[in-house]
């Protein structure tokens, strides 16, 4: 089945406009969803929208609503905030460049695959790309989708564009309140030798095929062993807990040592990522 896209529009630099469709580049995984059951009876609890002294209510019965001061309410039928229309429901104006680096990892929120609506896209399409990438910039700009404005960030992709949407200022808590209470004082050299030594051995190319949600299997595991169960009873695994005491400096250069000592550098991954 063809990807839908999430949005369709235009970039705009300047006076150059160019035909884009944006696709989702994340997909969910193999997530276990479960649904509320009532256990006497072995039944699935359904829901219904209520309205308190008048009961059930049909579904085309509800309009959206904002509220104002206790229970006052604004209505808004769907066609109204449909009609509200900003430019970037249709174009992406690019209106800034900035190095990758000046954008905390913090910021960035969920990426999406840019490529050009059609073949006379294509052209304007290249330039951008390779200009972005002779550059070593990224575009910034803010495109309105599904009742709400993005702020956005452009870069290369191989033969294409990435578009990775970005966090607002205010969206973002600021780290220096947790991280107040820790202590300035530099570690001791040794300590911090043997701890650059572990994570050189255990260095290697990223590739995200490597790992998988061990959660996840583990709980399709729990699921099949429960299956074929004819007891019914409760299916409790015990698992051990790692010790959460606190250990002094003499402790942690042995375990370093120690660690250091047991480990085989990293397997560098044959596939390419």
């Amino acid at each position: 089945m063809p990807a839908r896209a999430y949005w369709q529009g235009q970039i705009r630099l300047a006076l150059v406009s160019i035909p884009v469709e944006i696709y989702s580049a994340s997909k969910s995984g193999a997530k276990i969803s479960f649904n509320q059951i009532h256990e006497p009876s072995g039944k699935r609890i359904s829901y219904e929208k209520v309205v308190p002294g008048v009961g059930p209510v049909d579904r085309d019965e509800i309009i959206k609503g904002y509220e104002i001061s206790k229970g006052e309410y604004v209505l808004l039928e769907d066609e109204e905030i449909e009609a509200v229309r900003i430019e970037s429901r249709k174009t992406l104006e690019l209106v800034q460049f900035v190095d990758t680096c000046e954008i905390d990892p913090l910021y960035f929120e969920k990426p999406y695959y840019v490529a050009p609506k059609d073949d006379l896209a294509e052209e304007a399409f290249i330039v951008l790309r390779e200009a972005l990438r002779k550059a070593k910039k990224v575009a910034l700009g803010q495109l309105s989708v599904r009742g709400s404005e993005k702020l956005v960030a452009l870069k290369p992709c191989g033969k294409g564009l990435l578009l990775e949407t970005l966090r607002y200022a205010d969206e973002v808590r600021q780290g220096q309140a947790f991280f107040s209470d820790i202590d300035d004082a530099k570690p001791k050299k040794e300590l911090l030798d043997l701890a650059t030594t572990l994570i050189e051995q255990k260095s290697a190319p990223f590739d995200a095929r490597e790992f998988e949600d061990r959660y996840i299997e583990a709980l399709r595991k729990l699921i099949e062993k429960k299956a074929k169960s004819e007891s019914g009873k409760a299916i409790i695994e015990d698992v051990d807990e790692p010790s959460t005491s606190g250990g002094n400096v003499i402790d942690l250069m042995a375990a370093l040592k120690k660690s250091v000592g047991g480990q085989k550098p990293a397997t560098k991954s044959k596939k390419s990522a």
